[in-house]
């Protein structure tokens, strides 16, 4: 994906992308959908390219994309707290970490689950 040793042409104005890169450090933490590529980005911050660039300008976009995105909450008389979670062991094949986990919580009534 993106490398320290891309070959794409260096951008001077580094204040621009470093002031850039900490306002959506700050965003992570109501938005947790951009925290790993934010993360990622922020790896480039001292020497970026026009392509670490373009990613910042796609993060931007897609945040002006998902701004109405939300949890909508109704009313109910039930308050059970259920959760699931899958663990990936098997991917890191050098020492069985986990490298990839989900989770879904529900909280209220659950009108209809289906799993796959």
């Amino acid at each position: 994906m993106y490398s320290s040793n891309d070959e794409g042409k260096k951008i001077n104005s580094t204040t621009l992308i470093k002031s850039l890169v900490e306002s959506l450090r700050y965003l992570t933490c109501i938005r947790l959908d951009i925290f790993f590529r934010v993360g990622l980005m922020s790896r480039f911050m001292e020497i970026p390219t026009m392509t670490n660039f373009k990613a910042l300008k796609w993060i931007l976009r897609y945040i002006d994309y998902t701004i109405d995105f939300g949890l909508f909450y109704e009313y109910s008389n039930s308050f059970d707290f259920v959760g699931y979670s899958d663990i990936d062991w098997v991917r890191d094949m050098n020492d069985r970490k986990s490298t990839a986990m989900g989770f879904v919580f529900y909280i209220g009534d659950i009108i209809h689950m289906e799993f796959k």
